[in-house]
């Protein structure tokens, strides 16, 4: 079985076929468990619905960068609401800082990750981080929240950065870069991780991987990675997808509850 620890299925990409993906095709592909991050408050409200509708969906939320202007006290308030009324929200996220277009001032930026990893801890729910050009800043302020757990996504980061990272409790996921033919960096990150810190993603519809570059992701092609890690650490695919789902049972604390 597969956990794809970040998809965003109420992306407007999944409209034509989200239903067919999540009540068919995602479990005939071994898609055991899925984690639907939130990006804004209303997405955040659209992934918990889908957490509702299918047994092995759960959800996270939280605003990204890009949507770091709506972050205020209503817009916490009902973070706070939609985690008491629905038991299957695991975390906060993704939320971090992104300075690769900077559409968004990097101080509303800050003031909005640093907010919402206040929120994490009165809520002792973990956090996804999306951290894109920004290791500096985005380590800061990690720094400044040691009660805080949970996982930087979509790692672009250095080996030495993963393990800083991993000895402040983190977990570290990885997405179809692990097959890009330019990976070096994701495979040397990846091999500085300890086996029970890695987590494998899609980030759908974004990031597919080899031989899908170009096209929607979904997933159902997080197989591919899951082959990448097991190459990279000498086993079978199938024992790199056993490691990597208790690992994101553990991270999200599903199944423990």
């Amino acid at each position: 079985m597969l956990f794809d620890t970040h998809a965003h299925m109420d992306d407007r990409a999944f409209d034509i076929d989200r239903e067919e993906l999540l009540s068919r095709v995602l479990p005939n592909a071994q898609i055991g468990l899925l984690m639907n991050p939130g990006c804004s408050l209303a997405s955040s409200r659209a992934a918990s619905r889908l957490s509702r509708e299918y047994p092995y969906v759960y959800a996270a939320v939280g605003s990204h960068p890009d949507a770091a202007d709506e972050v205020d006290e209503a817009v916490l308030d009902a973070y706070r609401a939609l985690c008491r009324e629905n038991p299957k929200i695991k975390a906060i996220g993704e939320i971090g800082l992104d300075y690769h277009y900077e559409d968004i001032p990097r101080s509303i930026q800050q003031r909005a990750f640093r907010l919402q990893m206040e929120l994490a801890r009165e809520l002792e729910l973990p956090v996804i981080v999306h951290e894109r050009e920004a290791h500096q800043d985005g380590m800061e302020i990690v720094s400044d929240f040691p009660q805080v757990r949970g996982v930087f996504h979509c790692f672009s980061g250095s080996a030495e950065m993963a393990k800083w990272l991993v000895d402040r409790g983190y977990y570290v996921g990885f997405t179809g870069v692990l097959t890009f033919r330019n990976a070096r960096r994701a495979l040397e990150a990846a091999a500085a991780v300890p086996r029970d810190r890695v987590v494998l993603e899609t980030d759908c519809p974004y990031m597919s991987p080899e031989p899908f570059r170009g096209k929607r992701n979904d997933p159902a092609k997080l197989y591919r990675m899951a082959q990448a890690l097991g190459d990279l650490w000498g086993i079978p695919a199938e024992e790199a997808q056993a490691i990597t789902y208790e690992n994101g049972k553990r991270l999200y604390r599903i199944g423990g509850e």
